[in-house]
């Protein structure tokens, strides 16, 4: 019998250690993430990350909005809307920027970690 509990006591470290270590891999090693290009359509909601290579058509209720993610960069490429501000605004690439089509419900947004220091930062 003490045999049995020397055994079961060493599985107890090992698994302690080992969700210790998970825990403080997660917390404090574990590279943080890229940003992520989040876009949301009239009833849909996409997420890729920053660096991926997608054209993406979101449904409106005007028509398609063509929204391109390239270059570690995303912007609208076209929409059915009247006076193109949506496109005028040009790509996106840093966490909080965001291009909006309003008239066809649809918003891009740049969410994630971002670590450069701005001209507003100082």
């Amino acid at each position: 019998m003490k045999i049995w509990v020397k055994m079961f006591d060493i599985i107890i470290i090992f698994a302690v250690a080992g969700l210790t270590f998970f825990a403080a891999y997660t917390a404090y090693i574990k590279p943080q993430g890229i940003s992520q290009v989040l876009i949301r359509g009239d009833d849909r909601e996409w997420v890729y990350p920053i660096d991926a290579e997608e054209t993406i058509v979101v449904k409106g209720p005007i028509g398609d909005t063509i929204v391109q993610i390239h270059g570690n960069s995303a912007w609208i490429e076209s929409s059915p809307c009247d006076n193109y501000t949506c496109v005028s605004v040009g790509s996106v690439s840093k966490q909080g920027e965001w291009a909006a089509c309003l008239p066809n419900n649809v918003l891009l947004i740049i969410h994630g970690i971002d670590n450069e220091v701005d001209g507003i930062s100082w």
